[in-house]
């Protein structure tokens, strides 16, 4: 049979589908009407078929559209209604909102018993680590009871499962994401009091435990500090993106690690990054699992400094001193100025230099002298017109140069402040919000990344196309309009008010 090739869809979906006893009989097997002819038509079934036995999700365009059709403001220019960044981002909340999810037995779906906020665009579940930072913005627009009901959302994962997945779908259910509920608790406490937040403190104890199991993601630096590292206990594709790890992972020699490499990717959030793959532009080359991340480890620190607090646990106290003291002794390079990644096995620190390394300022790990050298590479590596890269290489991936998100602008400003950087802090707020304000007056969107280099082109990288919502955006951007007390003036430039 010529015109069937390997790799085309109509050829593996009718030998896996094993239709023949013998594989040979479709090969051997004559065509009878030309082969673009056959595949046009085979794609027509599919699609019927698709029609008739599925509901397939509807796109982020699809449901702002159905959403705009009950909203009274139909019709309305948004951009002239809601002049300001900070307004129609707190309209934004009503259309990310998501009531509780009691979903069939056939859908992906699990189960939430609160209202939740959805990213936007292709996804429209929740997702752990981007939680947080779409907090920031609920609270200032008063939804306390969103952030309550996000973290009600959380501690019923980790009753269920005993973690937090990656989202709320069953094909998340081998990975978490970083660690971020403790501090989503911290802004429920802030907002609430500590009655609020006690409640699910053995939650946040057993989610500990999740992190230190011995055998997938707590690892032990030679001497025998313990650290942490992301993992997933499958190594198939992921399901969500099947087709680009299995045609990645056919051509590579240990098929089989690669795939759990590319999972572990996805549970840090940074998938994918030139950070993995050993400063490489080939994807292939990622090795997640035999690093121990710098930002995976200050946040467990500071889960490990919460739990000592809250729970007047001396035993958590003395664990997070005791990995501040590794984390310092190995990952801070003090002839770079920078927090890198270790590789466990030997506690040598890795070359990527990325904006993982400002973590340890977020968190207050840093000693004044390692913060002011990082405040200094910062400005001058990292700092462009539109905010700061992610890296500093560039090879095609979402999570490197020229690329900029805000969740890390948000940590990298924290983290300069509490070092008394402030006025960098500023500068770099300053320059992520007037791209973004410039980009949604543009546009009328508000985007999962930024090229924070040529503010004028629109980010790109990764395995899907850029994403509008966006929940993690909407919430630093407004936490830093009203921390910096920026306003637009004189054609959209920001400055402070």
């Amino acid at each position: 049979m010529k015109g069937f090739n390997i790799g085309e869809p109509l050829f593996e979906a009718v030998q896996r589908a094993r239709l023949f006893v013998d594989s040979k009989s479709f090969v051997d097997a004559e065509p009878r009407s030309p082969p673009e002819t056959i595949e046009r038509e085979f794609r027509v079934l599919l699609t019927q078929f698709m029609d008739q036995h599925f509901e397939v999700p509807q796109t982020w365009a699809e449901e702002s559209e159905a959403t705009a059709q009950k909203d009274p403001l139909e019709g309305v220019n948004r951009l002239e209604t809601f002049s300001t960044l900070e307004g129609h981002i707190d309209r934004l909340w009503s259309l990310l909102e998501r009531p509780p999810t009691h979903p069939s037995s056939s859908s992906s779906l699990i189960s939430l018993p609160a209202p939740y906020v959805v990213p936007g665009g292709r996804f429209r579940e929740v997702y752990y680590w981007d939680t947080y930072f779409s907090a920031l913005g609920l609270r200032l627009a008063g939804r306390q009871d969103l952030i309550l009901g996000l973290v009600q959302n959380f501690a019923s994962l980790i009753e269920r499962f005993g973690f937090i997945p990656n989202g709320n779908r069953t094909y998340f259910l081998s990975r978490s994401q970083p660690p971020f509920f403790v501090c989503l608790l911290e802004l429920l406490e802030q907002d609430l009091g500590r009655e609020a937040v006690t409640p699910f403190f053995p939650a946040l104890e057993r989610e500990y435990a999740f992190w230190m199991n011995p055998t997938e993601r707590a690892v032990q630096l030679p001497g025998g500090a313990t650290l942490n590292r992301y993992w997933d206990a499958r190594n198939v594709p992921r399901e969500e993106a099947f087709l680009e790890d299995a045609d990645l992972a056919a051509a590579h020699p240990e098929r089989w690690t690669l795939c759990r490499e590319r999972r572990a990717g996805a549970e840090s959030g940074w998938d994918f990054s030139s950070r993995w793959n050993g400063v490489s532009d080939q994807p292939g080359t990622i090795r997640i699992t035999d690093l121990a991340p710098i930002d995976l480890n200050c946040v467990l620190y500071h889960l490990e400094i919460k739990l000592g607090e809250w729970l007047n646990n001396p035993t958590y106290t003395q664990a997070a001193e005791t990995r501040k003291k590794t984390l310092l002794e190995h990952s801070y390079d003090p002839t770079k100025g920078w927090f890198f990644d270790l590789e466990h096995r030997s506690a040598s620190r890795t070359d990527a230099w990325s904006l993982a390394g400002v973590f340890p300022l977020f968190f207050g790990l840093a000693t004044p002298e390692q913060a002011a050298q990082v405040a200094a590479q910062l400005e001058n590596r990292f700092l462009h017109p539109g905010g700061l890269i992610t890296t500093l290489f560039k090879c095609g991936e979402q999570w490197d140069a020229p690329n900029g998100w805000a969740p890390l602008h948000w940590i990298a400003c924290i983290g300069l402040e509490r070092y008394g950087f402030d006025e960098l802090a500023r500068t770099v707020a300053t320059r992520f919000v007037h791209l973004a304000d410039t980009v949604w007056k543009r546009t009328g969107k508000l985007m999962e990344k930024y090229d924070v280099v040529q503010t004028e082109l629109e980010a790109g990288g990764g395995e899907y196309p850029a994403q509008d919502g966006f929940s993690w955006t909407n919430g630093v951007l407004r936490a830093m309009i009203e921390r910096y007390g920026l306003a637009s003036v004189n054609q959209g430039f920001w400055q402070v008010k």
